[in-house]
């Protein structure tokens, strides 16, 4: 047998079944009444006693009840209470029908939960007009959460959608960025899995984790127009090879302006080479004057230059990567930031952390 509450999720106005009534009165007279009346159009269960009516709700899902105030076994109210307790019909629309309608009586049925009164003796149209109206703001109120529930999911997988599409294609840019430089492919990944770790340590909520990721993966976007031959140079550069260097912050800045809604993306590519002496690039920022997640992609970046092969160099073994962070503690780097740093290294016993990106 259905159960009620499995069969509440699937109302009879929603499947396009006749609306089922559930008439109570120990009046057969009017439960005649109400059958002739409304028999046309709706599926009326005609019930004697609450006790019956009880029972039968227990057993049957039914779209409105039609409750009579006197009753010799359980009065109307007592019946409405218990409606009104119970999970599966706390909701069920019941129309209470009595012959003496008082504004107490009228106070007493709305308070304990009654959606309507009809009087009795009741006119035809009027019993028809009152049931019609109140299954019809049931339908619209079924329909209208479920719409509301199915443009919500749709809305949300579109934006995860989104999201994916957007964190996809900023993986895509930053591996096209490292691609042109051969000695140190995944340097961008690696920058922004180290900021994301120094974030979250530094007590970040998971949404800023996200952002300084994002961040840290095209810090160095503005590297896309700086010559090849510069990248992999294996000499010393020039002043002026140098110089074109440096313009890659405010190269990737200006690329990164046009995305309007992620202002952060632009500032970590402009100030990712500020010091916190106030002798970096490109506009000698110093201390907090550096925007935070700048400060934060920094010594990131920094820790993996370091410890990563250059065109001029191999990896710098770990001790002397934290020694030079350590060294450039408050005058490099956000000291914060920077005992974050080394504290990270101080846990990498085995120098794994470089391989071990992933995890991070």
């Amino acid at each position: 047998m259905e159960t009620k509450k499995e069969a509440k999720s699937v109302q009879s106005l929603t499947l396009g079944l006749p609306p089922c009534v559930l008439a109570v009165d120990d009046d057969e007279m009017t439960l005649m009444m109400v059958e002739h009346i409304l028999g046309d159009a709706y599926n009326v269960v005609p019930v004697t006693s609450g006790k019956d009516a009880l029972a039968y709700l227990a057993a049957h899902t039914v779209d409105l009840v039609l409750l009579d105030y006197m009753m010799p076994d359980l009065d109307g109210m007592t019946i409405l209470a218990r409606i009104r307790e119970t999970p599966e019909t706390a909701e069920l629309p019941v129309i209470l029908l009595t012959g003496d309608m008082t504004p107490d009586l009228e106070a007493r049925g709305f308070t304990a939960g009654a959606t309507d009164f009809l009087h009795k003796p009741f006119f035809p149209d009027v019993l028809r007009l009152r049931v019609a109206r109140i299954l019809r703001y049931e339908y619209l109120q079924t329909h209208l959460e479920s719409e509301v529930e199915r443009k919500t999911a749709l809305a949300e997988e579109r934006l995860a959608l989104s999201k994916r599409l957007f964190g996809e294609l900023i993986l895509a840019l930053a591996k096209t960025i490292d691609v042109k430089d051969r000695y140190t492919s995944g340097h961008s990944e690696r920058v922004a899995k180290y900021a994301r770790e120094i974030a979250r340590r530094a007590g970040d909520d998971a949404r800023a984790q996200a952002t300084i990721y994002a961040v840290g993966l095209l810090h160095d976007i503005g590297k896309i127009g700086v010559p090849v031959h510069i990248i992999n140079k294996p000499s010393r550069l020039t002043d002026e090879e140098f110089e074109i260097i440096k313009s890659h912050t405010t190269a990737g800045a200006s690329i990164l302006k046009t995305v309007g809604e992620f202002p952060e993306l632009s500032v970590g590519a402009r100030s990712h080479h500020e010091r916190f002496d106030g002798r970096g690039y490109p506009d000698g920022l110093a201390g907090a004057a550096i925007p935070r997640m700048a400060r934060i992609i920094a010594v990131a970046d920094a820790y993996d230059a370091m410890t990563s092969r250059r065109s001029y160099r191999d990896a710098l073994p770990q001790e002397v990567a934290r020694s030079e962070i350590a060294e450039g503690r408050g005058t490099q780097f956000d000291p914060v930031f920077a005992d974050i740093m080394l504290a990270m290294i101080d846990e990498d016993k085995d120098f794994k952390m470089r391989d071990a990106g992933e995890k991070i």
